[in-house]
C-alpha cells in the first residue's frame, strides 16, 4: 500500500503557514497568492491549527464577522487531525471521508513536514493505478 511519505516525495516540500494572530484577510491573501485552499497555523514550529476556505465560509461570512478585524485564533480549526509519513493513503482517505475534511497535516516527531489534500491523494492513486495497468498490459503483451 502506498504511503503518505511516497506521496510527499512527489510534491513540493514547501509548507505555507501563518500564526494565530494573523487576520483572516491576510490569511486569505496568502491563500490566493499561493493558490491553496488551506493554511497551517504554527506557533513557532508547533502546529496549533488549520484554516481552510470552509472555515472562512462557515465562521466568517455566515456569522457576520469581518475578515480584516478577525484573527485566525477565533475561526481556525484547533488541534487538527494529523497523519504520519508512514500512514497509508487508504487511511488518509478513510479519515477525510469519516471526518468530512479535505486536508491532513503530516507530522513526524511532532514536527510539521507537509500537508496532503484529498486532491493530492486521489491524483497519486490514479497515477499509481495507471502505472500498474501499463505494467500489466506490458506483461500480458510480452
Amino acid at each position: 500500500m502506498k504511503t503518505v511519505k511516497q506521496l510527499l516525495s512527489t510534491k513540493s516540500a514547501q509548507i505555507f503557514s501563518v500564526t494565530a494572530e494573523t487576520s483572516v484577510l491576510d490569511a486569505l491573501s496568502v491563500m490566493m497568492e499561493k493558490n491553496i485552499s488551506a493554511l497551517l497555523i504554527l506557533e513557532g514550529t508547533q502546529l496549533s491549527g488549520i484554516f481552510t476556505e470552509r472555515d472562512y465560509a462557515r465562521k466568517i461570512v455566515l456569522q457576520g464577522k469581518t475578515s480584516a478585524d478577525t484573527p485566525l485564533s477565533e475561526v481556525m480549526t484547533g488541534s487538527p487531525i494529523t497523519v504520519s509519513p508512514n500512514d497509508s493513503l487508504d487511511r488518509c482517505m478513510e479519515i477525510m471521508t469519516d471526518k468530512h475534511i479535505r486536508h491532513l497535516p503530516v507530522l513526524a516527531d511532532h514536527q510539521i513536514i507537509g500537508m496532503v489534500s484529498i486532491g493530492d491523494v486521489v491524483k497519486f492513486i490514479i497515477e499509481d493505478q495507471k502505472q500498474t495497468i501499463s505494467q500489466l498490459e506490458g506483461y500480458i503483451n510480452s
